[in-house]
């Protein structure tokens, strides 16, 4: 049997369900490719109690793991929310078509936790992507969620550094002729050392230990109550 199990945002965060699962498990693996993780594997390895198994893009895409979900129990660990990740639907699919008994075992996201900057969660629009390679698709999607009034949460690629994600921020908002008022960097939320910080791009650029993972937020027409909560960040 396959088993998704969700991590949660924090290295104590897995569930006592999840837990209990993964301790049962004939395999382990990690999927490591997908976010920087706010701790070390190690500090992980600890609290499940077993060995893990990196898994890297290539790995998990192989579908392999499926294969071997039929000879055993075998658990893919992800951070947050097993099936935040779009490309680990494939497995769940190919587990359909090759008759592969499998479980999700849900968890609290980046989705849940951007709920702490006081921004209201139902007043989100599309979500965005910053790639590690040149591109400024992401800036489309802000456009749009403008357009409605709804903000805009943009996860950053992993390997990006937060200078070069201001920058490109700029560069994009300049093209598409999108005005920047102040902007939300969420670092590390749920876990330990979080931070929320809600300034301007300049003001921004002051900040040189932003740690990972982290993701942006671009507001737009905020409700008073969320006014409020975010003058106090």
């Amino acid at each position: 049997m396959l088993y998704l199990i969700g991590l949660g945002l924090d290295v104590k965060g897995i569930s006592k369900y999840g837990l209990e699962t993964a301790k049962r498990c004939k395999r382990v693996y990690l999927e490591n490719y997908t976010v920087e993780f706010p701790y070390s594997e190690g500090e992980l390895k600890n609290t499940i109690g077993k060995k893990i198994i990196p898994a890297d893009r290539e790995k998990v895409e192989s579908l392999d793991i499926v294969d071997e979900a039929r000879k055993m129990d075998v658990a893919l660990l992800v951070y947050g929310s097993p099936l935040t990740a779009t490309t680990h639907i494939s497995l769940l699919q190919e587990a359909k078509k090759c008759g592969v008994k499998y479980k999700v075992i849900y968890n609290a996201s980046i989705l849940d936790a951007v709920a702490e900057t006081g921004l209201q969660v139902y007043k989100f629009g599309k979500i965005a992507s910053m790639p590690e390679f040149e591109a400024d698709s992401f800036m489309e999607v802000i456009k749009k969620n403008q357009s409605i009034n709804a903000h805009s949460l943009v996860l950053i690629d992993i390997g990006l550094k937060f200078e070069k994600v201001l920058e490109r921020l700029e560069k994009a908002s300049e093209k598409h002729k999108i005005k920047l008022n102040k902007i939300l960097v969420c670092s590390r939320l749920g876990a330990k050392n979080s931070k929320i910080i809600y300034k301007n791009i300049e003001k921004l650029k002051e900040y040189e230990n932003i740690r990972n993972p982290y993701c942006i937020i671009i507001p737009s027409k905020l409700h008073f109550l969320e006014k409020e909560i975010l003058e106090n960040v």
